[in-house]
């Protein structure tokens, strides 16, 4: 059985199958945009009718990173306006990111079998998937960190991507940036670690330096003309999104409990202030913030823990958007809530097995004397990436759903790992206990 999972091109399909078809189904519930949903997805719509990007009061705005309308409103130029549109926009991006988790799988851990695994473990993972219907960043922005990853790592999982690969990386990575601002970040994650791989270090680093110096002006020419349309519609140099001042003080004010706390007393004192223009909002608000930080450095640093507890501690979130948004909600709350329930155990296994993975894999390395570097170590470094930033502005459970792929992977890894092994002493004819 294990023999036929790992080889065969029936077990791929059936694979591929257990994937995409209930990604499909879930769009026939035709969930309404709300919150941020709605933003997105009206942003998007004017767009596709050429009217600008514009805030609820009709003026040019940047509040919000812009990546995923403009992506959207180039399906709705094509196809309409729909949700249907948004549904299946989100769905080729979840077939890519099934391919691109196969292929990670491959390179990061050297195995059929644990790619497959890894795969099988995303595709049976209920709120990755509940989040195709929805006209939110997730899938999309996932799809791309996924591509960038893969472009920026070499064939072989060993050799150093070309040139070709590296501006194609920049290419995606700018997109993901206008999609989430702090992305890039992710540029020198992926080629440290292919740097502290390699035999003399010393001598990777100037290779590596001179691919960063690549990729990231590649991205930079993306995001290039977003700055520049907001230089002349607000009259400053911002390079994203305005929304940074009041994601630092929602998070880190006198009610903070390491979630979003757009109720605090000082926050809605802000939003009162109507006459501020944008950018003064996004200065005052950030002024604030680092004020409260400055005035309560034990606080601050006593809500860390919580922060994290947030971002990685539930997670089902996607199912809010079901409630507001889904007719068949009212009918089926029940359905709802125990699927929620069953996601969570899985959510929770994950992370268990996360977390005893790099043991066994530290474990395993020293014992074969190999370097304990390896491309193991990015999914690690995906999900520290999302975890540092909460724990400066605040933690919300679907901020780590593009880190989720890669956590798959890895307990894909363990438990053909596990599956190696046992096997094993299968054939030796000892005990399984």
């Amino acid at each position: 059985m294990i023999e036929w999972f790992e080889r065969s091109r029936g077990a791929l399909l059936l694979l591929a199958l257990l994937y995409l078809v209930p990604r499909a189904l879930l769009i026939l519930f035709n969930v309404a945009p709300t919150s941020d949903a709605d933003f997105y997805y009206t942003r998007a719509v004017s767009l596709a009718q050429d009217k600008g990007y514009l805030s609820n009061s009709g003026l040019a705005t940047a509040f919000w990173p812009p990546g995923w309308s403009m992506a959207l409103s180039l399906a709705f130029r094509s196809f309409g306006s729909s949700l249907a549109v948004v549904g299946l926009f989100n769905l080729a991006c979840a077939a890519v990111s099934g391919w691109l988790v196969l292929d990670l799988g491959r390179r990061l851990f050297g195995s059929e079998l644990a790619a497959r695994t890894g795969l099988l473990l995303l595709a049976l993972y209920p709120n990755n998937a509940a989040y195709v219907p929805l006209a939110l960043t997730e899938v999309f922005y996932t799809t791309l960190l996924l591509g960038a990853c893969w472009l920026l790592i070499g064939r072989s999982g060993s050799a150093a991507p070309s040139w070709p690969r590296l501006v194609a990386a920049g290419l995606v990575m700018g997109v993901a940036t206008l999609v989430k601002a702090q992305t890039l970040v992710v540029v020198p994650l992926v080629l440290g670690i292919g740097v502290l791989q390699a035999p003399k270090l010393w001598r990777a680093i100037p290779g590596a330096a001179a691919r960063a110096m690549l990729v990231i002006p590649v991205a930079a020419l993306v995001i290039a003309p977003w700055t520049m349309r907001n230089h002349r519609e607000l009259g400053a140099w911002v390079a994203v999104s305005t929304n940074g001042g009041i994601t630092l003080l929602t998070g880190n004010n006198d009610s903070a409990d390491g979630g979003y706390t757009p109720q605090d007393r000082v926050v809605m004192a802000l939003d009162a202030r109507t006459q501020l223009t944008e950018l003064e909002y996004d200065a005052a608000a950030k002024r604030l913030g680092f004020a409260w930080i400055e005035a309560n450095p034990g606080r601050f640093a006593a809500l860390m823990p919580l922060k994290l507890l947030r971002l990685w501690g539930p997670d089902g979130e996607a199912i809010w958007s079901y409630e507001r948004g889904a007719a068949a909600y009212p009918a089926n709350a029940g359905l709802f809530i125990a699927a929620r329930l069953a996601n969570q155990a899985w959510y929770l296994m994950l992370l268990l097995g996360f977390a005893v993975a790099a043991i066994v894999m530290v474990r395993h390395r020293l014992k074969l004397g190999q370097k304990l570097a390896g491309w193991w170590l990015l999914p690690y470094g995906i999900a520290a990436y999302p975890t540092a930033i909460c724990l400066v502005f605040s933690g919300q459970s679907r901020f780590h759903f593009p880190a989720m792929p890669f956590i798959a992977m890895t307990c894909g890894w363990l438990l053909a790992e596990w599956l190696a092994r046992r096997n094993a002493r299968v054939e030796a004819g000892a005990p399984l206990h």
